[in-house]
């Protein structure tokens, strides 16, 4: 099978990408625009796998993406292509609605133009999958509360906005049109390669360097983490598996406060890196408080009972066995990190120009 992926230099779609060249035999268009949150670099391990191919495209390009499903002719696509930093949807919703909302019906109806040239067979067995957030939930208020596929949606940012949206869409090109979509909506993710403006890998990065770590109002903020090559692992068994129609929520099983978190970093660190920053006696001294996000959720919880009764998944990481593997890999790639926070990575989008 050949599977268009979009964003596949993101994070979650490189850990998609890499899921499918590493442990299938299907291969992979990655469509991806190389905005400031795609870098190929993610990608190496697998780029020069002959059944892998880049292709810079923006999907708000209506002719360029044409030409991908004419070229390329997939037999699915796994939509992962998004702005999705909370905090820059605020200071900046313009290109959250013109990437999540607009890419999202310019992908859409190239995929229904392709997907009525399609003989009756390969109609049947296309599918188009588009992957979401719990944040479209909104959030919850009793702590005995779960997110599930039926919670009505009340989105409380610019970017959980704009995903509620893509949502839609995608369920109204399959019931106008009959497109055979599947939507998932997945809790936070963490992992290798995740851009460092995001928690665990800023607080990793920051103890490392004797920065503060900044903490929104008093971190009590709960979210359910799931390690991405968990997700990764779960997205491609919908794609394959997974009933055209349904909607599947993701989760890790690991709800916790946003300072549990970081205190948790900070006690793998002083096993881990012992040897600290000058003048820091310990990592948690480094933890700072500052000004919560505005319209800030308190709560995540995904429930993923049905994505386990129905195709038999299930996280293989718990948090604390991720979360090692997670600090582990930004202190033995260091140069990776150091590409993206100087900028470096960017060359490769620059002489693509």
């Amino acid at each position: 099978m050949k599977i268009l992926v979009t964003g596949g230099a993101g994070f979650i779609g490189s850990a998609v990408v890499r899921h499918i060249i590493r442990n299938t035999s299907d291969s992979v268009v990655n469509v991806d625009k190389l905005t400031y949150a795609g870098n190929l670099e993610s990608l190496s391990p697998v780029s020069s796998d002959p059944r892998y191919a880049f292709e810079q495209v923006d999907i708000c390009d209506a002719a360029e993406v044409a030409r991908v499903f004419r070229e390329h002719r997939p037999q699915a696509v796994m939509h992962l292509a998004a702005e999705s930093h909370v905090d820059r949807s605020i200071d900046g919703p313009a290109a959250f609605i013109q990437t999540n909302i607009v890419g999202t019906y310019v992908l859409l109806e190239a995929a229904r133009e392709y997907w009525r040239g399609l003989d009756e067979a390969e109609q049947q067995a296309f599918r188009f999958h588009h992957i979401s957030t719990d944040e479209v939930y909104g959030d919850l208020e009793g702590p005995e509360d779960l997110f599930r596929e039926t919670t009505p949606y009340a989105p409380s940012s610019p970017y959980s906005a704009s995903k509620a949206s893509s949502d839609h869409l995608v369920r109204a090109w399959r019931r106008t049109y009959g497109l055979p979509t599947l939507v998932t909506n997945c809790s936070n993710n963490y992992g290798p390669y995740h851009f460092p403006e995001k928690l665990i890998p800023l607080v990793i990065l920051n103890a490392l360097e004797g920065k503060p770590l900044p903490v929104y109002g008093k971190g009590d903020q709960v979210r359910d983490w799931l390690y991405v090559e968990d997700h990764a692992r779960a997205l491609y068994l919908v794609l394959t598996q997974g009933k055209v129609g349904e909607t599947y929520n993701i989760g890790g099983h690991n709800e916790k406060r946003n300072i549990e978190v970081v205190r948790a970093i900070c006690e793998l660190l002083e096993t881990m890196r012992p040897d600290k920053p000058a003048g820091v006696a310990r990592y948690a001294d480094l933890i700072t408080f500052v000004a919560d996000r505005p319209g800030h959720d308190q709560r995540y919880a995904i429930d993923a009972g049905k994505i386990q009764r129905e195709l038999g998944w299930a996280p293989a990481e718990t948090f604390e066995s991720g979360l090692r593997k997670t600090v582990q890999w930004y202190l033995e790639n260091q140069e990776w990190c150091q590409h993206v926070q100087d900028g470096t990575y960017q060359r490769e989008r620059l002489g693509r120009g």
